[in-house]
């Protein structure tokens, strides 16, 4: 993953982001990232980021071609059959 170094930052914003990771329970690494990508309009709300996800599982689920295994319950029955 790439890294970023910056010089000379204000302690005005500085002090601002050490504040927001506090009350966000972030790192100040962390918080730099999230508002750099709050900046660059590249955010995601976690609501959208949840989504997004869920709707990859989802899709990977049903494109999965999965045959061969039998029925779980039946697995179960027979086992407790014994």
């Amino acid at each position: 993953m790439p890294s970023l170094q910056v010089r000379e930052l204000p302690e005005h914003i500085y002090q601002s982001l050490c504040h927001e990771a506090e009350t966000s329970h972030r790192s100040i690494a962390q918080q730099a990232v999230a508002a750099l990508a709050k900046g660059l309009s590249l955010e995601l709300s976690p609501q959208m980021r949840r989504k997004a996800l869920l709707s990859a599982i989802r899709e990977g689920a049903e494109s999965l071609q999965v045959s061969g295994f039998p029925d779980p319950a039946l697995l179960i029955r027979e086992d407790r059959d014994r």
